[in-house]
């Protein structure tokens, strides 16, 4: 290992240590970290051009097989579940919900006489304070047992109606 030194100027022939910093490296760290981030601040701030529906309210159409979600936070922190007026856990749910397609296929003779209009939703009643977590959970339920529309339901701010854009 060698170290750079410096004579004393005392002509003794005694030597000190330099104590400049060598900034070489520290520049090219600098220089590569610069060119990494120009490469990649254009690929993060790419976006998709989607264009979005522009309708602000949408009013549902409610079919007697449609399920009905009622989801609340408890004041322990539990996430409370009602299948219309119902209180169910995660089993129940996916165990009623299962049943349910099941009879809505048997209704319709079988899943080749069905549309993709006459498979039942899923409305999803979320009260404000309820965190995702208790509504994300019911939602992949209702997904795992076979339901394809899951719908959120609102209330609009009062005097306030359809408006098309």
């Amino acid at each position: 290992m060698a170290m750079n030194v410096a004579p004393s100027g005392s002509g003794d022939g005694e030597e000190i240590p330099m104590s400049d910093i060598n900034t070489t490296p520290l520049v090219d760290v600098m220089l590569v970290l610069l060119i990494i981030f120009l490469i990649a601040v254009p690929v993060v701030i790419q976006t998709v051009d989607v264009n979005l529906p522009s309708v602000r309210l949408l009013p549902t159409t409610t079919k007697p097989e449609n399920v009905a979600l009622s989801i609340r936070a408890a004041d322990n922190g539990a996430c409370e579940v009602y299948w219309n007026l119902t209180p169910v856990n995660s089993t129940e749910l996916l165990n009623r919900a299962i049943s349910h397609i099941e009879d809505e296929v048997e209704r319709f003779g079988g899943v080749d006489n069905m549309t993709e209009d006459d498979l039942p939703e899923v409305h999803i009643r979320g009260d404000v304070s309820t965190p995702w977590r208790c509504i994300g959970g019911p939602i992949y339920i209702m997904q795992q047992a076979g339901f394809s529309r899951v719908g959120f339901i609102s209330e609009p701010t009062p005097g306030q109606g359809i408006q098309r854009l």
